[in-house]
This record gives C-alpha cells, structure tokens and sequence, in this order.
C-alpha cells in the first residue's frame, strides 16, 4: 500500500522514555491539583461570620433611625411655624437667608439689602442658583439612571426664613422649574404641641 502511513517502531528505550514523560506529566498534575485543593476552604469560620453581621445590623439601624432630610439650624434663618405632619425628604435643599442663596450648604448668591444682585438676574432666573440647580439635577438624574430604587423625583426643599419677599420667592421658584425641579416643599417648624 502506497498511500498508507508507516507507524513509526519504537525500540524499548523509546518505550521506557515515554513511559517515563507520561508518569512525569501525571505526577505534576497531581502535585498541581492538590495545591489548587489546598486554597479551598473547607469550613466557615462563624466567629468571623457573627462580627461581619454584627456590624452590618448596626449600620442598618443606625441608616434606619436618622432622619431623612437634614436643616441647618441658623440664626438667619427663622421658618414659619405649622401644624403639618408630613415628614421631610431628602431632596434638593435650597436656603434662603437675608445675606445670600444656598443649594445644600454651598452659597450659590451674595443678596444685596435682601435682593438679588441685578447682574445675577437673567429676567426672572438667577443665574448662580440656575447653574448649581443643574449640577445637582445632573447628578439625581445620574443616580437615578444607576439606582432604580433612587428614582429622579423632580422634588426640591425650601428654607426660608418667614420674612422672605413673596417675589424673591417667586423667582427662586420658576429657576427651580427651569431645571426640572417642580414639586417643591417649604420647611416649616412643627408648632409645640401638635403632634
């Protein structure tokens, strides 16, 4: 047979050498099977286990017990009081004072005799607040997109003192509503005794 391949005849050294390379190979997959075994755990450790949970259920009720929404108490800043129950939410906070505007705790306006600088005024848009206002909606947004649990809620906070102009009011409110922001919240103090 022409075509037919020739099996190559191998003398009993050749035998023995690829006995040999076989039992190599084995031995080594052996040896290399035994140490991947030697990582694995076997048992748990519940000691460690307890101490994990322990602190995971005081972070829990510690997120648990605080509020929500958090006001900085400030001497410029005297909400009215109500008898509302609703409780605050953690939103978009925006303060005003009779010295300036703050988103969060960053003051984004310096008033001027208890009015907006003029130059900070694009009609009725207050350009410091406009620019904060859209970070922050940037941000929620960006969250919310990650998160569906933390939806975008369109919510915002206001802390005013209750002697506020009725008009700075007004403005303050149509910047919030030109960035999305169109359900909004006063923060008042719970009047004593009502509960």
């Amino acid at each position: 047979m022409a075509g037919a391949p020739v099996s190559p005849v191998k003398t009993p050294a050749q035998e023995e050498q690829l006995l040999r390379m076989r039992y190599r190979k084995a031995m080594a997959r052996k040896k290399r099977k035994e140490r991947d075994a030697a990582g694995e755990i076997k048992e748990l450790n519940i000691t460690a286990m307890m101490d994990m949970m322990t602190i995971l259920l005081v972070f829990l009720l510690k997120s648990f017990a605080s509020s929500s929404a958090s006001v900085t108490a400030s001497e410029d800043v005297r909400p009215p009081i109500s008898t509302t129950r609703a409780t605050p939410r953690d939103t978009v906070a925006v303060t005003i004072t009779p010295k300036n505007i703050l988103v969060g705790d960053k003051e984004v306006v310096r008033l001027v005799n208890g009015q907006v600088p003029a130059d900070q005024l694009q009609g009725r848009l207050v350009l410091g607040l406009d620019a904060q206002l859209k970070k922050e909606v940037e941000k929620l947004k960006y969250i919310a997109d990650r998160n569906p649990a933390a939806p975008f809620s369109r919510e915002l906070s206001i802390i005013g003192d209750k002697k506020v102009p009725y008009d700075m009011l007004l403005t303050i409110l149509y910047t919030a509503g030109q960035n999305e922001l169109e359900n909004y919240r006063f923060v008042v103090l719970m009047k004593e005794g009502a509960e």
